[in-house]
């Protein structure tokens, strides 16, 4: 009989658990923004391997994840390929990538080593990125002075000075 209501309370303890254990289905991940710098980084890897700048943003625009930038990059190397001009090329590509298409014109239009300006363009950008984080770690400190202060100045006046305070008035009064 004990063996019996044993079983009875470990099926009604497994039951609702296996019931709601469903959860729903995870959403599909966010694509993450395009890491500007690592296109170029990318782009420079092809061109100093020996790839042509149409074959370069052709293959960087397969590697892109789905969107304008890909499309974009994709359009302007066949555009390229097929005799446009550099300008018309680029016409209507969104201003995320245009530091990779600055950094490709003087190679494109006047035979230039692209690899160099390609380089400086990643460096701006790191620069860029780190000179902002410096600037926002400096507005962190300058925000985090007055919560700081009205925290623990009351705590340090409570905890600190007003016990010596209150000793030394119990000294003086003969306490």
């Amino acid at each position: 009989m004990i063996i019996l209501a044993l079983a009875i309370l470990a099926a009604m303890m497994w039951w609702p658990g296996r019931r709601l254990a469903r959860t729903k289905p995870e959403p599909p991940p966010r694509p993450q923004p395009v890491d500007e710098a690592m296109v170029i980084d990318l782009a420079t890897a092809l061109v100093a391997s020996g790839a042509s700048i149409p074959s370069t943003l052709d293959a960087l625009g397969r590697c892109l994840p789905p969107g304008s930038e890909a499309d974009d990059v994709i359009r302007a190397g066949k555009a390229l390929l097929m005799g446009a001009g550099w300008d018309e090329a680029w016409d209507g590509a969104s201003g995320k990538l245009a530091r990779l298409a600055r950094a490709f014109e003087p190679a494109w239009v006047d035979g230039a080593p692209p690899v160099i300006m390609l380089r400086r363009a990643a460096a701006s950008v790191r620069a860029r990125r780190m000179k902002d984080a410096q600037e926002a770690a400096a507005r962190l400190g300058v925000r985090l002075v007055l919560p700081l202060g009205l925290c623990f100045l009351p705590a340090f006046f409570l905890l600190g000075v007003a016990p010596v305070i209150i000793s030394m008035g119990m000294t003086l009064l003969g306490g």
